[in-house]
């Protein structure tokens, strides 16, 4: 059950976040300023590159390689050279997870290493296993790890994870707020520079603009009817959300949200992009998941029984293709069967700004979903 009395209770929901995800939810936008700052350190700025890459491969543990990998390779656009390493198996030390460069990789390709942690065993054999490939190897993660000593070893390029002081006693979660933009930053800095995505460093500072707004708008103090975030906490309470996307941007920024939800909240979601949705989907609002399958019975016990899991929809849009729209044909889809809506719809902004409002907001969800669930 959801606590609705605690979202709108600032000092509730700062006694209930043991993880600090509100302080880094809100400080998304200074994590991108910072890891921007440790890229131009690292020296991103001074490289220049011989052509672009044949292939990029993005290794890392978890949703937060995945995250990043989807990401990067929507911004790439058609024909994107970005593909992740997944991991293969697990590595000597026990626990520990394997991964394995392709047969074909080789001098022509990079590899990014991206992790939260960095003491993964697995990660340190990989960037060995490209320098003796000839593979140039770049990596965001905590300093002081192993991965970056192995980095240095391979003669390869090694960012300082942006991080908080509260932040150093704790593992991160992969979905937490702050973790993605700093793992992010400095890689769409780096593809920047080699022609692969268009992240100038006056893009990221309008990204980090656009963050702080959103952390004004969805801050802890903001009323939930005048939140959008904590609107959208509420309104899937005791709802299973089916997320459906439109536009390019909104695509990764679903199904972050859907990670996020599960890690943080430990809410399952579905996701799946327009006009897809509308055929994959119908079967499921039609089913016992539809509001209207479970008529209220007079006789149910309303406080001894939890209330019954229904399907809401979260429409996440962005500027589609051609102007051309499928949100009508979904309004009308969920509306057909009882089946409630909720939309986002960023403004005006180039596809970094309006990815970062769209992340922003569903990152803010679920974290005041988290802490008023007890999750």
């Amino acid at each position: 059950m959801l606590d609705e009395s605690l979202l709108d209770t600032p000092d509730a929901l700062a006694e209930a976040d043991q993880r600090a995800l509100l302080r880094g939810a809100a400080e998304a936008g200074a994590r991108v300023r910072t890891a921007a700052r440790h890229t131009a350190e690292a020296g991103v700025g001074e490289l220049k590159p011989d052509g672009r890459p044949r292939a990029v491969l993005i290794a890392g543990p978890g949703l937060a390689a995945i995250c990043v990998a989807d990401l990067l390779g929507t911004l790439a656009g058609p024909g994107s050279p970005v593909t992740r390493l997944p991991p293969t198996g697990v590595a000597p030390a026990a626990g520990a997870l394997r991964w394995e460069l392709p047969g074909w990789a080789g001098s022509v390709d990079l590899l990014l290493i991206t992790t939260p942690d960095g003491s993964e065993p697995g990660l340190s054999l990989l960037a060995e296993q490209a320098y003796r490939r000839g593979c140039t190897v770049v990596a965001v993660a905590p300093a002081g790890t192993p991965l970056s000593d192995a980095v240095a070893k391979s003669h390869g390029l090694f960012v300082p994870l942006a991080t908080a002081p509260y932040e150093a006693d704790e593992p991160l979660a992969a979905s937490a707020p702050g973790v993605l933009w700093a793992l992010l930053t400095p890689l769409l800095a780096l593809l920047d520079r080699i022609g692969l995505v268009t992240a100038p460093a006056e893009s990221l500072e309008k990204v980090a603009d656009r963050l702080d707004r959103i952390a004004e708008r969805c801050g802890p103090a903001i009323a939930t009817y005048s939140n959008p975030a904590k609107t959208l906490a509420a309104e899937l309470a005791d709802a299973l959300p089916v997320i459906w996307t439109e536009g390019d941007s909104a695509g990764p920024a679903g199904r972050r949200f859907a990670s996020a939800l599960a890690e943080l909240a430990g809410r399952p979601a579905l996701v799946w992009e327009l006009p897809e949705a509308l055929a994959a989907h119908s079967a499921l609002l039609a089913g016992p998941l539809a509001a209207s399958a479970d008529p209220d019975d007079f006789f149910r016990d309303r406080v001894e029984e939890a209330p019954a899991l229904h399907a809401r929809v979260v429409l996440l849009r962005d500027r589609p293709i051609g102007g051309l729209t499928a949100a009508p044909a979904a309004r009308e889809l969920a509306l057909s069967h009882d089946t409630p809506i909720s939309e986002l719809e960023p403004g005006s902004g180039d596809e970094l700004e309006t990815l970062a409002e769209l992340i922003a907001i569903t990152d803010f969800a679920a974290v005041y979903l988290a802490l008023a669930s007890g999750a």
